[in-house]
């Protein structure tokens, strides 16, 4: 019993010597066609990150350092892209926060925009479409934030608006 088991172990260890030898001395070969290809390939690479960082995103869509004028705010809430975005309803409307657990908290944040750029992934209807601007002339806007039965102010709890707002 011991000689079959001296020699099943010695064929067992020539049999893993042989696989592992023949993966160790494996040599790979680069055609110089290819090697060349690479060599292009990477003299362009930093060009085109030049060109890439001198063409940057124009309109960030978190951007709101650009002060839109009242008056393309009101000519906003004429258009038919208005129209086909909030179908009639106030903006507010189909507004729905995100929070965590299961009740919301009792205060919508202080502010959506901070440094010039929106810091939240769900602002408030307001701050997250640009061309709706608070202002005194725009009158059709400050009537969405009015109780129609009472004639106050609609809260920030029920509308979804930022403090700031």
């Amino acid at each position: 019993m011991s000689l079959l088991r001296a020699l099943g172990s010695e064929l067992f260890a020539a049999y893993r010597q042989g696989l592992t030898s023949g993966t160790l001395h494996r040599s790979f070969a680069v055609s110089s066609l290819r090697a060349s290809t690479e060599k292009e390939a990477v003299e362009e690479d930093p060009a085109a990150e030049g060109e890439a960082k001198s063409a940057a995103p124009v309109d960030d869509p978190k951007d709101r350092t650009r002060v839109i004028p009242v008056e393309t705010s009101i000519r906003y809430l004429a258009s038919e892209a208005y129209q086909q975005t909030y179908q009639g309803e106030p903006v507010w409307k189909n507004y729905r926060r995100n929070h965590k657990g299961l009740y919301p908290p009792k205060q919508t944040r202080k502010t959506c925009v901070r440094k010039g750029k929106l810091s939240t992934g769900n602002p408030c209807p307001v701050c997250r479409d640009e061309y709706l601007v608070l202002d005194h002339q725009n009158v059709e806007l400050l009537k969405q934030f009015v109780s129609p039965q009472t004639g106050k102010v609609l809260s920030y709890s029920i509308t979804g608006l930022c403090q700031r707002k």
